[in-house]
């Protein structure tokens, strides 16, 4: 650009920025060029990925919904976790103590703030400074790597074998090391190893292990976590990358190993050894130093021939082969393998800030595992029922749920295991589903969702109910208890049977009981709306009596009301009375089964002798049916 702006026509001298407007064209020709038309390779590469990576995720992912991708990824993040037996705490009193400190939360930011400290001290350091200021700055290290040391060994105090289980404590007992002998022997390993301050610049990785504990710290959390995501792939686009220089280096040591050192081919920078030849490519791959190389490779002038007579290879390049070696070199490797690392990064990128704004993140899985310790601190995966409501109410949002949370945890329809017990990961999916639900995106249970749903691994995982049926049974025997208890006073003559159906001074005799024919005295009670099966059988005068309940809309009152009997008796009168009970029945029901209806939130039950059948109004949940 600066030799084109003060050229004029052939003959005549240069002046100074004559052409001014020679500086939009190479202005757009970056842009358009460079900019925009280099950057589709990115997207194309995006595009391409993201294509490989829903093929090797199988048909299953193609076929599915937007919502139900991000609950089979949290599947994937929930499968990858389990509880961990939790540290149990020591018996002896000082021991206790220290362990009551070390486990605290805020025992962790003060050492995150001892770390900022440390962090603050590295900057002051600087060059020719006095002996003062640099005692100085000793001495604050000496302080810092005195409160670090005491951080681990209180740890390994309180926590025993246990503080050597976690990777981050076995990376603070590392450092702890480095820092000892940085400090202890700083003149031997300056003079024949590396500078101490490199070994104090360790200790800032600390802050890693804290950064999950500070809720601002979400944006700094999603691009480690991005990051952490992105390392095995970027491993293997290395070893790719390292695939393409080792070929090219071959290549280019067969084709340009003599050629005349000049402009970017030197002592250093060159294709004689194959050291030498990947430094060189390494170099090119960021297209750093190319147009040098090419200069060089194809120069076939001011070089000597090769003369066979002699031996001598010569000196010169080759334009041909020149060309297409670093042209093909610098598409394969430049703008390919190198926009690979862009493409990995941003998708991982891009899922992590997906997750953390409409999705559960690693660290809401975390959090879940670390209060499910304290209600499970065997590590047994197992807690009882009666422990779930607390649990969910200690839970950190977006899983917890608040109390009064009884009537949510019947809706959320957890399995319940053989004792009472409630798996972990039953509840942690019940969680995730209500989590998406409350975003608006419910999870329909379909049969690819079925496929991807978590399967219990621990042992006597045997779920033989759950809280929506387990509330369901409960209401029955309750129902069946009180049909019981109205029996038994109804056939004792008279009491208060659970505030439904008073009566008051009955004096019902079954020698006044009136029959017609071989119709007989009906018996039974109205529940609520009417249930159970009474058969009523007699011959004239005889007593008769119902073993069950009447459907029907029996009347507290005194009123008559209707009783069906759907299987084989017919209908009769039912009469209860403050003054005794007596009613005119149907013919005999020999298969008399009467039915119950029993309306619910989401449903209805329906009795049908001794197999009670659960009928729900929502479409996704078909009917039920279990023996009472």
């Amino acid at each position: 650009m600066n030799a084109r702006l003060p050229q004029q026509q052939v003959g005549k001298q240069p002046i100074r920025e004559t052409n001014i407007y020679m500086y939009l064209y190479f202005v757009f020709f970056i842009i358009f060029g460079s900019f925009f038309t280099l950057n589709l390779f990115i997207g194309v590469i995006i595009d391409n990925f993201n294509e490989q990576k829903k093929k090797a995720g199988g048909s299953l992912e193609m076929f599915m919904t937007e919502d139900q991708k991000k609950y089979y990824s949290a599947m994937k993040k929930m499968g990858s976790k389990k509880p961990l037996k939790a540290i149990p705490r020591p018996r002896w009193r000082p021991q206790a103590i220290v362990f009551e400190i070390v486990t605290d939360k805020k025992f962790d930011i003060i050492i995150m703030l001892f770390i900022g400290l440390n962090m603050f001290t590295m900057t002051l350091d600087r060059y020719d400074a006095s002996e003062t200021y640099n005692a100085v700055l000793d001495y604050l290290n000496a302080i810092f790597v005195v409160i670090f040391s005491s951080e681990c060994l209180l740890k390994i105090f309180a926590l025993r074998y246990h503080y050597f289980i976690e990777p981050w404590n076995l990376f603070d007992v590392v450092v702890v090391v480095l820092s000892i002998l940085g400090l202890v022997l700083s003149d031997i390993i300056e003079k024949y190893f590396v500078s101490p301050t490199l070994l104090r610049v360790v200790r800032v990785a600390k802050v890693g292990r804290v950064l999950r504990l500070v809720k601002g710290a979400k944006g700094i959390r999603t691009l480690l976590f991005a990051l952490a995501m992105s390392l095995p792939a970027l491993f293997n686009i290395c070893l790719l990358l390292f695939l393409v220089m080792f070929i090219f280096a071959i290549f280019g040591m067969s084709f340009f190993m003599h050629v005349q050192e000049k402009s970017g081919i030197n002592d250093v920078y060159n294709f004689k050894t194959f050291g030498q030849s990947m430094i060189l490519l390494f170099q090119m791959s960021t297209s750093a130093g190319w147009d040098g190389v090419l200069d060089a490779i194809i120069n076939e002038e001011n070089c000597d021939p090769p003369d066979s007579d002699k031996g001598y290879p010569g000196n010169c390049g080759s334009a041909t082969v020149g060309i297409t070696f670093l042209l093909s070199y610098l598409v394969i490797s430049f703008l390919i393998v190198i926009n690979m690392y862009i493409a990995v990064i941003l998708e991982n990128y891009s899922q992590a800030t997906e997750d953390v704004q409409e999705g559960l993140t690693d660290d809401d899985y975390d959090m879940y595992y670390e209060i499910w310790q304290q209600f499970d601190p065997e590590g047994t995966q197992y807690i009882r029922y009666d422990q779930l409501s607390e649990f969910l109410d200690v839970l950190e949002p977006p899983l917890q749920i608040h109390k009064p949370n009884k009537y949510k945890i019947i809706s959320m329809d957890i399995p319940i295991c053989r004792g009472d017990m409630m798996y972990c990961v039953d509840i942690l999916d019940a969680l995730t589903k209500d989590f998406f639900a409350r975003k608006g995106n419910p999870i329909e249970d379909t049969g690819e969702i079925g496929e991807i749903a978590p399967r219990a691994d621990a042992e006597g995982h045997e779920p033989v109910s759950s809280t929506l049926w387990r509330q369901r049974e409960e209401y029955c025997t309750r129902l069946i208890q009180n049909a019981w208890r109205k029996y038994k006073a109804r056939t004792t003559g008279g009491g208060t049977v659970d505030g439904d159906i008073e009566r008051k001074n009955s004096t019902a005799d079954d020698n006044n009981d009136n029959a017609d024919g071989s119709n007989a005295n009906g018996g039974g009670a109205g529940i609520g709306d009417g249930d159970g099966d009474g058969n009523a059988n007699g011959d004239g005068d005889g007593h008769g009596h119902g073993d069950g309940d009447v459907d029907g809309d029996v009347e507290r009152d005194g009123n008559l009301s209707n009783v069906n009997s759907p299987d084989g008796g017919a209908s009769g009168n039912q009469q209860i009375s403050p003054s005794g009970a007596a009613g005119s029945g149907g013919s005999n029901g020999t298969n008399g089964r009467q039915t119950a209806v029993l309306v619910e939130s989401d449903g209805f039950v329906t009795k049908n002798g001794h197999k009670v059948v659960i009928h729900s109004r929502s479409p996704s949940i078909t009917s039920r049916s279990a023996d009472v």
